[in-house]
């Protein structure tokens, strides 16, 4: 027997006493305080964005090779959350321009890239998505960034599958700094009317 309070003169069966303690010890559990995150909403908003990426490939010329095979066993850009590669630009957030881009495709990807919802990127992959390359024409347009925003440029003519998910790994790295929840509010969709 115990007493249950000081100077109650209330006393409790043994039974009682260890049927309280079990119901005190099941509304705290100590499990459950390891599985607790403490965390800014911009920063879990970059870590689900930049670890499930969905590249929209826009293969031009023989870097598109090199593309193609960052994507195979080998490589396994899926490491990276990046092996959705989407060919609809609407379910797309990365475009990996990879190749020559003539004046003649540069409409085309323009097109594609004005199709894929906010928020994207692009990487521009090898010297002649950066620069032209060696193609100094009439016909080449002289780097994909004179058309939309380039956010990762990749060396190399073709550049390796290492290089290209060197790239990847910096666009993950630019993504996590980006202020999510800033760029939310200050989004001019959603404005009021009379503003």
């Amino acid at each position: 027997m115990v007493e249950a309070g000081a100077g109650t003169g209330i006393v409790l069966p043994d039974a009682m006493v260890e049927e309280n303690l079990t119901v005190s010890h099941a509304a705290y559990d100590s499990k459950i305080e390891g599985n607790i995150i403490f965390t800014r909403v911009d920063a879990a908003i970059n870590w689900m964005r930049k670890n499930s990426l969905w590249p929209m490939p826009m293969g031009l010329a023989c870097c598109a090779i090199e593309l193609m095979a960052t994507a195979s066993s080998r490589f396994d850009i899926s490491r990276f959350g990046a092996e959705v590669m989407r060919f609809s630009p609407r379910q797309a957030d990365v475009m990996i321009v990879a190749g020559t881009v003539t004046y003649k495709m540069a409409l085309a990807v323009k097109r594609i890239w004005d199709q894929m919802p906010e928020p994207k990127w692009c990487i521009a992959m090898g010297a002649c998505a950066s620069s032209g390359g060696m193609y100094r024409s009439y016909a080449v347009l002289q780097g994909i960034d004179r058309l939309i925003p380039v956010d990762v440029y990749i060396s190399g003519c073709p550049p390796r599958p290492e290089a290209l998910i060197e790239g990847l790994l910096k666009l993950q790295d630019k993504i996590d700094e980006e202020e999510s929840l800033m760029a939310q509010k200050k989004d001019p969709v959603h404005k009021p009317i009379n503003a």
